[in-house]
């Protein structure tokens, strides 16, 4: 299966159908480009659930590239688009499997670079950092980077050209005009891209259901500021780790509610090391290492920690365990979600939850409470709206997003007069040229799950 110089194929690989694991394959011409290589987590099956016991796949798990990994030799690169774990986390896993350049930007490379220092690949993988204002050739591709707002900085879009067609493959975003780190988004930046004539739109789907306009990151200052200055002990608020733009909101909290401020998890203070370095996020001189929390007077720690999600071994997991040997949480103490569950772990939320809530400890969520604690980082239907609006391509792919999501962003693009609308999920070959039209079921795809760092295949 082979395009050939009339052909523009899209071929996702993982993160169409599902939340997770992105891994997104363009071909012409006899080339490959690969856009984005992440991994997403196991969640219990309704078996699992029923008879109370953990999730019995391998925790962390990513797309099988078989499918390209045997065309390597036409495979001419991939580029990631930013530093979440579902677009980034997998590269160092695979790269033996894929032995391409990869193409990316300065702060996102700095992330992949701890990551391949942790897999033991540094100076193995070429890693180019591209400027986002230069238009690049790779193999058959000429690539334009589009700068986006999102819940992390230096997030791209990619207009993606061949003599045949031209795509805007989105990733992650939403319209964001206080975005807390990074710059605005640029409405003309948007204008200039439709100007230029899209044949089709891959866009991001997670919230293609929801009503409106995403909250900007900046508005959740004045809530969670307010939370924070009541509260009589320690907080603890936790989101993603790769959320650089949440601690940043709540390391400006911490300033003007005179608490010291703590990163509970590695993956945090990889991110803000990485933030630092990278020129993004240089003033963070009020963090404290966590071996002083159990010195500084409870009311006056404010900490951020990972696990949102209910994961094991997270900072979070283990002061619900009261086990985090730094800082043990005490009755009067309050935990703020600042985040919302990704559908599959609400149960291990809420387990870990009613362990705190057992430790009593004060536990906000965005269900429990009237204060505005967590912005989405994807684009509600308002702000889908708009993008259409101003990129008017000719064909809508929804992508990221489960089955439910991309029918609603579908149907949505069908109702503003986009001409073509395809829906489908992993291994449907998306034709963009020279006919536009979907092929179900083109390319088997499947998962892979890290267990002791050694790769298997999950059985379905």
């Amino acid at each position: 299966m082979t395009p050939d110089a009339s052909d523009f194929w899209f071929l996702p690989l993982g993160g169409t159908g599902e939340i997770g694991m992105n891994m997104n394959l363009y071909g012409h011409d006899g080339q490959w480009l690969m856009v984005d290589c992440g991994i997403t987590f196991a969640k219990q099956t309704d078996e699992e659930k029923a008879l109370g016991i953990p999730a019995s796949a391998p925790p962390i798990q990513m797309a099988d590239p078989e499918f390209i990994a045997e065309r390597r030799e036409s495979l001419v690169g991939l580029i990631i688009t930013h530093a979440h774990e579902d677009h980034i986390g997998a590269v160092a896993h695979l790269w033996d499997q894929l032995r391409c350049p990869v193409y990316t930007t300065r702060f996102t490379a700095e992330i992949l670079s701890r990551k391949l220092q942790e897999a033991g690949l540094q100076n193995k993988v070429p890693v180019y950092i591209v400027d986002p204002a230069v238009t690049l050739d790779i193999g058959v591709f000429n690539v334009q980077w589009i700068g986006l707002t999102h819940s992390i900085p230096d997030a791209y879009a990619l207009v993606i050209q061949t003599p045949v067609a031209k795509v805007f493959h989105t990733a992650d975003w939403k319209l964001d005009p206080t975005p807390v780190l990074g710059e605005p988004y640029s409405e003309a930046t948007y204008r200039s891209v439709g100007e230029q004539g899209i044949d089709a739109m891959i866009c991001d789907s997670t919230t293609a259901n929801v009503v409106g306009h995403s909250i900007s990151e900046a508005v959740l200052f004045t809530d969670l500021q307010k939370i924070i200055e009541k509260a009589p002990g320690r907080v603890v608020v936790t989101c993603f780790g790769s959320n650089l733009a949440r601690m940043k909101t709540l390391y400006d909290i911490a300033e003007t509610c005179d608490r010291h401020i703590a990163l509970l998890g590695r993956s945090m203070i990889n991110m803000a090391e990485s933030a630092k370095k990278a020129g993004v996020w240089i003033n963070q001189k009020n963090i404290v290492d966590t071996h002083y929390l159990c010195y500084l007077p409870r009311q006056s720690v404010l900490a951020i920690a990972t696990g949102s999600q209910g994961q094991s071994r997270t900072a979070l997991h283990r002061l619900s365990n009261d086990n985090y040997f730094d800082m043990p949480l005490e009755a009067g103490d309050t935990v703020i979600f600042s985040s919302r569950a990704i559908p599959g772990n609400e149960d291990e939320i809420q387990e870990m939850i009613d362990r705190l809530e057992s430790l009593g400890i004060t536990v906000i969520t965005v269900e429990n409470t009237e204060y505005l604690i967590h912005a989405s980082g994807h684009p509600a239907i308002d702000e889908l709206k708009m993008m259409y609006d101003w990129v008017k391509p000719t064909m809508s792919i929804p992508v990221h997003g489960e089955p439910h999501h991309i029918k609603a962003h579908a149907a949505l693009a069908k109702s503003l007069g986009v001409p073509h609308q395809q829906m489908g999920q992993n291994g449907d070959m998306y034709f963009i040229a020279p006919y536009r039209g979907i092929r179900r079921n083109a390319v088997k795809t499947g998962r892979l799950g890290l267990v002791n760092r050694k790769l298997s295949k999950i059985e379905d």
